[in-house]
């Protein structure tokens, strides 16, 4: 199966801009495989500001989330892995989802194994 996140990325996006507000992507740099203003990375995190006016040719995509963006005037080319995505929120009320970390490979949970059943014996 696919991983469910880009898929929840995609929904909770759209939305936060349905409801007017400005969707920030938290995205943890040390494991994106994408591209990123190095220069506004702090500890190993960055935030960046999705709002639909102030990005373009935007991407959402199952392995690559894509956009267009200036930074300090500069234009720049954004990729951030969906896999290094820590969160997608609106900036102005919070709202939005944060993803687990611990399992954040597209592998599936570990399956855990029921505990013991307590055994029962009759005492006479």
């Amino acid at each position: 199966m696919t991983s469910l996140k880009p898929y929840l990325i995609r929904s909770v996006y759209e939305w936060i801009v349905d409801n007017d507000l400005t969707p920030h992507l938290l995205v943890n740099a040390e494991i994106n495989k994408g591209n990123l203003p190095t220069n506004y990375i702090e500890d190993g995190k960055i935030i960046l500001n999705m709002r639909p006016q102030a990005i373009a040719a935007l991407s959402l995509g199952n392995e690559f989330i894509e956009f267009n963006a200036k930074f300090s005037g500069k234009p720049m080319q954004i990729a951030a892995s969906v896999n290094a995505v820590m969160a997608i929120y609106a900036k102005e009320n919070g709202k939005g989802l944060v993803f687990d970390q611990e399992n954040n490979d597209n592998e599936p949970p570990p399956v855990q194994t029921p505990p013991n059943k307590p055994s029962l014996r009759v005492v006479k």
